[in-house]
Order: C-alpha cells, then structure tokens, then sequence
C-alpha cells in the first residue's frame, strides 16, 4: 500500500511538472524588439568591444544568439512587411519596380493591403493585447485622409503610438536633407527641357513662323508655375507633412519632437506591459534609432567613443534594459519570448555634413542598407525566454525575420494561414536544441522586385552557397557602398550583370571576397543547376499582386495628407502634454 502511495505521489507530481512545462509554452508573451539601421558589428555579443550594449549582450546571454539571420530585404518597407507576414514582400506587393524601394511620404496610397494577414491579427483573435509602438512604415491611407487602410490598428495591433513613416534627415533641423541631392539631380535636365521649350516657342512666335494661342502659352506656363510652387512648399514643410507622432488614428505632435523621443517610446512600451500583466499580449517595439536623423538625450549625449551613432546605440540598449527589468519587476520573464534584430545592415554611406560617420559597422561583412551583400542583410538575432530555449547558446544555420511569424503564431496556438505561401519556418526546435538543422534549405535574396541573389544550404554538406545574378556598382568603384547615389539601386546602369552568376561559399569566404569558377570549385555548374532549378519553382510560387510601391501609390497626394491644426497654421500641435488633438484633414 506504500508502494502504490508513492507511486501515485510520483504520477501526480509528473503530471504537475507536465501541466507547467505545457504552460509555460504555450501563449507566452512575445516581445519584439527591432532597431533601424543597426549594424551586426555595432553589439557586443557580435563581437563589438568599444560600444556598451550590456543588455542587449543579455539577450545573448540568456539565450540563443543567430550568427546567420537574414532579413528578408535590405531596405526597411519591404523587410518590416516581410516580418510581419512570414512572406517575402514580392508576394505582398511590397517590392519596387522603380528605383525607390520604400514609401517616404505619410500622403502616398501605398502600403501593407488589407489582404495580407499579420501575426498581430492572428494573436489578437487567440486573445492577445497587441500594440505597436515606434516606427510603422508600411503605409497609412488609401482613398482619403481618415479611412487608415493601412495603419497598425487595421493589421491587427490594439494600441499604436509612433510614426506612421520613419526618421529622416529632412526631419531633424540642421542634419540636412535626403531628397536635396536627388532633387538637384533628377530636376536640372526638365527644367532646362521646359526652359528650351518655352524660349523656343518665343522666339519662334516672335519671328512669326509658328502662330502659338496666347491662351494655350498661359496655361502652359500656369501649370509649370502651379508644379513648381506645390513642389517648393512640400519640401519646405517637409518636416511638418511626414515627422509626426500618433497615438491611435491621432496626431499628437507635429511635427516630431526628438527630446526625450526614446525615453517616451520606453515608457508606453512599459506601461503596456504593466496594463497586461495579467492577459497575454504582443508588444513590437520598433526603435527609430539608429537611423539618421541620429539623436540622443542629454544622458547619453557624448557618453561614446563613436560620436552620436554611438550615444544612439548605447540610449537603445538601455531602452531594452529597461524593458528587461519591468519583466523582471512583473515576474515575466518566464513567460516572455524576447526578440532583438535589426531591419537591415547599417547604412554604411550615412556621412554627416560636417564629415562625421553615422552609419553602424557590419563587421567583416561586405556592403551594407541596400545591397544584398551579407553587410547588407546579415542581422542580429537575439531570443531569450528562460527555462524554454537554450541560454548561452549560438546557431549558424541559415534564418530569416521571416521566422518570427510562424515561430509565435504556433505559440499562440493559432493556426498558420493555409490560403498562401508562409516562407518562415518555426524555429522553436531550433531554438530548444531539438533539431540542429534550419528548414531553410534555399533564401531568396531581392533587390525591391528583382531576383538579387540566392543562398542554398544543402542537407548534406556545411557548405552556404551564394550566387548573385547581379551587384550594385559601387561609387567609388573601390569603396564599400554607393556613396555618390546615397544608397544602391538595382537596374539600369547602377548594377553589373553576371553570367555565369557569382559563387560564393560563405562557409569559407563570408567576406565575400573571391568568387568562385569553374577552375577553383569542382562542383561549380552543379551548385549552379540546383539553384536555377530552385529558383523555378520559387518563382512558379508567386502570383499577380497590386503593386504597393508604384510610382502612383508613392507620390504624394494632398488630399490624404494628416494634418493636426490647419494648412495656415503650417499643420503645427504637441498635445505630448494633455489635451485631445482635433484631427484636421487636407483633403
């Protein structure tokens, strides 16, 4: 009889050790953390030894850090669409045919559709609080100023506080522009062409060989007048018509405030968290540093040996303490999976006018923001959830940010949508040391809509295979970017055509340094048919979708444009403080 007693105690407390481990993972918290712009060389854990990123070095710490995560784009929209769908953003829409890759002003009609199932919406309907906080990127309106097609509370997030666009020079007085140089560039020869025109047409009706009608000449000129002056006053209040903070569908601060600006997105992230302690919630908190404009408040100001990207890098990192130790406080971290990577590769052109870098550092990696060289799409990639994924621990295998959608929606227990392609794999076996190989066995690499580059890592070898169908050119043709164009494009007579394409064994070589040949590796038309053969069935896989990132949907359109005052009053509020935004639309 004692016998049977402690053999029923043993099942009970087995059942009870069963029932903890089963809850301990399933409907966890999920916390994403995502930098912009931020470099695999910038962390310590990734090597870095002058930047102090103590708590980012945490993460890796505790938990398991990535050596080979990709991100899915080089360039910020496509890479956020990307990880918030699972899928690569040529099946979104998401991807550029024309040179510009990501959407720049809060007025264009472009952005993440209303088709494309998130992970948000797939949390949100299991239960979970769900907020974004920080940068968006993926869009706003469609047809007019208040529908919010696009915005993150439409893609399945409870709660939104942040910028609809993204942080950029022409945002920050006195760090200069992004569009000055292109403008300069790309306007010069139409002007001169409507100047040649128009003295042309003059001296031709004055010498009388050609009768113009007065009437056709002045409407001429009053439609080039109308171009120019709507032209100037965008550009003049840029800042004011795209660098604006929301909270929901509300203009809280216009144009964007940077004093205190990371302090202030820390502590909605903790309030957050501390309004859910009791239910399960998602929080993404996408950081707008380190893109430039680079800022840092007065505590980390000058605190660095890298300038101000460094003070940048140094006030995230203890944004995510901070967010660490609010867990901590709360008797979370066990039962929160915390993520850390950046969008793409640091921007290795961003110089400052006065001469100073603010671009991050790749480390040994070639390229960067843009290029689908490893610089370029090689990212952090931290997870740490206590007592569940292996602490201390590294992998090489190949991953995406793509990952993330099907590693957490499982933790949800939701399903994964089976109406289209999911291209992330779940890494939680990954992650738990159950298995030692990645399910990604190929990586297709693009440069906005074009085919850049494939990675093919074969079961049965340790080789990473990489050919590229074509490289940017860089400028200077010895340097490690395309410093005269600001960033790399990808067609026409910014990039060079291979064929064969190149071949890279990143296992030996992931500088990227010496493309491999016929001569120098055996299996080289080999590695080459696979490859073709895979990039077949990729593209049979990929069906018509509207084109987000065409030329119509990027341009600015007046009559979407937000505007928290009024035009007169060059659309100027900072309700930061209290009171209740009255929205005022231009449309």
């Amino acid at each position: 009889r004692k016998k049977m007693g402690l053999l029923l105690l043993l099942i009970i407390c087995q059942c009870a050790i069963y029932s903890i481990k089963t809850h301990s993972v399933s409907k966890p918290n999920m916390i994403l953390l995502m930098a912009d712009d931020l470099g695999i060389g910038d962390l310590g854990c990734y090597g870095n030894r002058t930047l102090r990123t103590p708590n980012i070095d945490r993460l890796a710490e505790e938990g398991v850090t990535l050596t080979q995560h990709i991100a899915a784009s080089p360039l910020c929209t496509p890479s956020r669409a990307a990880f918030l769908t699972g899928r690569y953003p040529i099946r979104s829409g998401m991807a550029a045919f024309s040179r510009v890759g990501v959407f720049l002003f809060s007025a264009s009609s472009g952005g993440l559709s209303s088709e494309e199932i998130t992970f948000a919406k797939l949390l949100k309907q299991k239960g979970y609080a769900t907020a974004l906080i920080g940068k968006w990127h993926l869009g706003m309106n469609c047809e007019s100023s208040n529908d919010f097609c696009h915005h993150p509370l439409s893609h399945g997030f409870d709660y939104f506080y942040g910028l609809p666009v993204t942080n950029l020079r022409d945002c920050k007085p006195g760090q200069g522009s992004v569009f000055l140089k292109g403008v300069q560039k790309d306007l010069v020869i139409p002007i001169q062409i409507v100047g040649l025109a128009l003295v042309s047409l003059a001296i031709v009706q004055y010498i009388g060989l050609l009768k113009v009608p007065f009437q056709a000449f002045g409407y001429f000129l009053l439609i080039i007048t109308i171009s120019l002056v709507v032209l100037i006053f965008f550009f003049y209040h840029f800042r004011h018509l795209n660098c604006f903070l929301m909270r929901g569908h509300q203009i809280i601060q216009q144009p964007l405030s940077y004093e205190n600006l990371t302090q202030r997105l820390t502590k909605e992230a903790m309030q957050f968290i501390r309004r859910n302690t009791d239910t399960p919630f998602l929080l993404v908190l996408s950081y707008l540093h380190v893109h430039t404009a680079l800022y840092a408040s007065e505590n980390f100001k000058g605190k660095s040996k890298h300038g101000l990207y460094g003070d940048a890098v140094e006030e995230m990192d203890w944004s995510v303490g901070q967010i660490l130790d609010v867990l901590e406080k709360h008797n979370l971290s066990d039962k929160t999976l915390v993520y850390f990577t950046s969008d793409q590769g640091a921007h290795v052109e961003e110089i400052s006018s006065a001469g100073e870098v603010h671009g991050g550092y790749n480390g040994i990696y070639k390229g960067g923001k843009s290029t689908n060289w490893e610089g370029g799409i090689r990212v952090p990639g931290l997870l740490r959830w206590p007592g569940v994924i292996q602490a201390g621990a590294y992998t090489d295998e190949p991953t995406s940010n793509m990952d993330i959608f099907p590693t957490i929606v499982k933790l949800a227990d939701a399903q994964l949508p089976s109406d289209r392609t999911i291209d992330g794999h779940d890494l939680l076996p990954l992650l738990q040391g159950k298995v030692t190989r990645s399910k990604h066995e190929f990586l297709f690499h693009y440069c906005n809509a074009y085919l850049n580059a494939v990675r093919w890592r074969p079961g049965n070898s340790e080789s990473v295979w990489k050919v590229f169908f074509f490289t940017p050119n860089f400028s200077p043709e010895d340097s490690n970017g395309c410093y005269d164009s600001h960033v790399c494009f990808c067609h026409g007579g910014f990039i060079t055509r291979h064929d064969p394409p190149l071949l890279f064994d990143l296992s030996r070589d992931p500088e990227e340094k010496v493309p491999l040949t016929p001569e120098t590796e055996s299996r080289f038309y080999e590695v080459l048919r696979v490859i073709h053969q895979a990039v077949e069935n990729h593209t049979r896989s990929l069906h018509a979708v509207p084109n987000q990132l065409s030329w119509d949907n990027l341009l600015w359109k007046p009559w979407l444009q937000l505007c928290c005052s009024s035009l007169f009053q060059s659309c100027y509020c900072d309700y930061e403080s209290g009171g209740s935004p009255l929205q005022v639309h231009l449309g």
